[in-house]
């Protein structure tokens, strides 16, 4: 048989999404049960060994964590291993950040965003020595965000139920997902929280007040339902009030179900879920969680959990 010989041009890297893991995962990856605070779990309050309700969060490749410490005003930042975190954002009053929801890394720049929700805008914070940030967007009630490969923002607005795509330089944005007005129809969102935007640009988010997770695909005028959308329940057919959300490069999607205080598991496909950690009622034992909400897997599988009423984040380690 003849070889075909490929040009080395054609090979593209296309680098994983934010959030998602370095590591292909499999349909029956399992995590230990019991999880380990790795940030905060001393007690609600503003001390730097303390959280107070984290929201979102973003783990970097070296397993450090950045927090939005939403009642503290401030993005933390804690070192793996470290007992104590940091403030590289905010913690000044409201006027610099007012309960941040959510933080990603812009490596290019090497800037934290932040979606500002009590300032209504989106805020660019240099990573290191910053003592101010930036608007790049404003008048929005950001809370979930997220970056594709080529430096595009999404940004999902509870108050308007949509999500918008801001290109560089663009401070207007284009309509992703929703935007028809709050609704349960399969063009509508309701409340969308959290954003996942995969290699082919599709964007999946948690569509918090219709008990769901929706999957619009690029330029699409509908999205799917991929996890929940029967209604408020606890049952495996069932989400309520959903935040965090990841999808794997096998179309998985993980979701933070936050009123049953359990991270979820929705094959592609699927019509019911399965808990893989929590699910044990809420509770601040290491298998519990209460009112989990951001979400992140780090380069190996791990799970990091935004444990919001624990005033931690918890770490899955992948079995």
């Amino acid at each position: 048989m003849k070889s075909i010989l490929i040009p080395t041009s054609h090979f593209c890297f296309i680098p994983a999404p934010l959030r998602a893991s370095l590591t292909d995962m499999h349909p029956n990856t399992k995590w230990i049960q019991n999880g380990l605070a790795i940030a905060g779990g001393n007690g609600s309050g503003s001390e730097i060994n303390q959280l107070c309700n984290p929201h979102g969060l973003y783990v970097a490749e070296d397993q450090t964590i950045y927090i939005a410490d939403w009642r503290n005003h401030r993005i933390a930042e804690w070192k793996c291993g470290a007992t104590t975190g940091q403030v590289v954002a905010g913690g000044n009053g409201t006027n610099q950040l007012n309960s941040p929801v959510d933080v990603i890394i812009d490596k290019e720049r090497d800037s934290l965003i932040i979606s500002d929700f009590g300032n209504k805008r989106v805020v660019r914070w240099p990573r290191r020595n910053g003592t101010r940030g930036e608007t790049i967007i404003s008048n929005i009630g950001c809370v979930g965000l997220t970056m594709d490969e080529n430096g595009s923002l999404y940004v999902a607005d509870v108050g308007r139920h949509e999500v918008r795509r801001y290109r560089i330089g663009d401070t207007e944005g284009t309509v992703v997902a929703g935007g028809n007005g709050q609704g349960n129809r399969l063009d509508q969102l309701s409340n969308p929280h959290y954003v996942f935007v995969d290699r082919d640009h599709s964007v999946c988010v948690s569509d918090n007040g219709n008990h769901r997770v929706m999957k619009w695909e690029e330029g699409a005028k509908q999205g799917i339902v991929v996890a929940g959308g029967q209604g408020q329940g606890n049952s495996l057919t069932q989400l309520n009030r959903p935040l965090g959300v990841i999808v794997d490069q096998l179309g998985t999607v993980y979701v933070a179900d936050q009123g049953n205080h359990r991270i979820m598991r929705w094959s592609k496909g699927a019509t019911q879920g399965s808990v893989i950690v929590g699910g044990n009622g809420a509770g601040a034992q290491s298998n519990q969680l209460s009112c989990p909400m951001g979400l992140s897997f780090d380069r190996h599988g791990n799970l990091y959990v935004a444990d919001n009423y624990n005033q931690r984040v918890q770490k899955f380690n992948i079995e």
